[in-house]
């Protein structure tokens, strides 16, 4: 007999991901190519695990600081001055299991049953679930497409704050789409924000893979001090990280005790030997992440001119993030043309329709791998278009 009848309505309600089916249509397959989860295929550098190692060899495995250990948090202050110029300072960061954990805790710190967030789609799914799973309604906002690629309509965003939103969601450069803000955009979605009295949520973890300079533009160049915006970041994807499950929050300084306590509520802190590793990832990663991004930027290329040569494919390079999303002409389900290129080919994308309003009838090909690999993956994907 089942139990399920007898869960919460959220919970039985909580969507499979669109992305999990594929993997799990695919496991097993010898000469499988995985572009469809977005992580690199890099394994975490030695700099990094060694630091992790002997901290948990030196007995770095008891409970420990709820707001993260002060090295951490001093060495995230750090690298935000690399990385923005002027000062930081540690008491604007809580340590998070996970880039999800920090999106969790932003969601709960400003939104309950009944309320809603505005967000940008296609989108990459997580958030929207877990938005409902807090009993948050989660309204999308879509990015417009032309042939030259995604853009904001930030009037959509304004129309769709209601007297029940409580915060906008801003994923930039964004999963799935590349899509990154420009300064003038950033400021016009502030402007709206502080207009209708809702918080930011500006979620960053792509900010290092952009392709027009060091960084993408961030809220934290264009904001007041005082601003009501939290930012919400992962060590997953510049450092090769993302099966260690740490990531971070900036806030306002007067916030630290709260989101202390959702850290106490929810996993009661990040373990000790795991944030010497992040330590000494933000003190030393720097020439790593940049040498990821050259690589990707070497793949997206060859992504880009491997399936636009074939002449049925839409897509514009992506100014940030690692992910090419694309549709094909003549493909509509692409749940189903996902399923066959595992089965034909041995090349694993997800399907648009994984990431909301928006994305169906495109695929997410994550291309930040070997290139190799990837002129191979491409290579195979416009063999199977050119036969459909």
């Amino acid at each position: 007999m089942s139990q399920v009848e007898f869960l919460r309505d959220v919970a039985r309600g909580a969507p499979e991901s669109g992305i999990v089916e594929l993997v799990n249509h695919a496991r097993g397959r010898a000469d499988l190519i995985p572009l469809w989860v977005g992580e690199g295929d890099l394994p975490t550098p030695d700099f990094i695990t060694r630091a992790a190692s002997e901290a948990l060899a030196a007995g770095e495995t008891f409970y420990t600081w709820q707001r993260g250990i002060p090295e951490l948090r001093e060495a995230l202050a750090r690298y935000y001055a690399r990385q923005f110029g002027g000062a930081f300072k540690a008491e604007e960061f809580i340590v998070s299991t996970s880039g999800m954990h920090a999106i969790q805790m932003a969601i709960d710190a400003v939104a309950g049953h009944g309320d809603e967030i505005v967000y940008l789609s296609p989108a990459w799914p997580n958030f929207a679930a877990s938005a409902e799973l807090a009993g948050v309604k989660p309204v999308p906002v879509t990015l417009e497409r032309s042939g030259n690629g995604w853009t904001c309509d930030v009037e959509k965003i304004r129309a769709a704050v209601s007297g029940s939103t409580k915060a906008i969601f801003i994923n930039s450069p964004s999963n799935p789409t590349g899509w990154t803000a420009d300064r003038a955009t950033l400021k016009s979605i502030l402007d709206v924000a502080r207009e209708k009295g809702v918080w930011l949520i500006a979620d960053e973890i792509y900010s290092r893979f952009y392709y027009g300079g060091a960084r993408a533009p961030s809220f934290i160049d264009v904001m007041e001090p005082d601003d009501r915006i939290i930012f919400v970041n992962s060590f997953s994807k510049n450092w090769s990280m993302t099966g260690w499950r740490i990531g971070w929050l900036r806030t306002h300084p007067s916030l630290q005790q709260v989101f202390e306590n959702l850290v106490q509520y929810s996993v009661s802190g990040v373990p000790a030997f795991l944030q010497r590793g992040a330590v000494a990832a933000l003190d030393h990663g720097d020439a790593f992440v940049d040498e990821q991004v050259q690589r990707a930027r070497a793949a997206r290329d060859i992504v880009c001119d491997r399936l636009l040569a074939t002449g049925r494919v839409k897509l514009a390079a992506p100014e940030g993030a690692f992910y090419a999303f694309f549709s094909i002409d003549g493909v509509a389900d692409t749940r189903q043309a996902a399923l066959d290129l595992v089965d034909s080919c041995g090349v694993g994308l997800a399907p648009g329709s994984a990431f909301g309003a928006g994305g169906d009838g495109s695929f997410r090909l994550c291309f930040h791998r070997r290139l190799d690999h990837v002129e191979e993956a491409a290579g195979r994907i416009a063999d199977w278009i050119r036969k459909i």
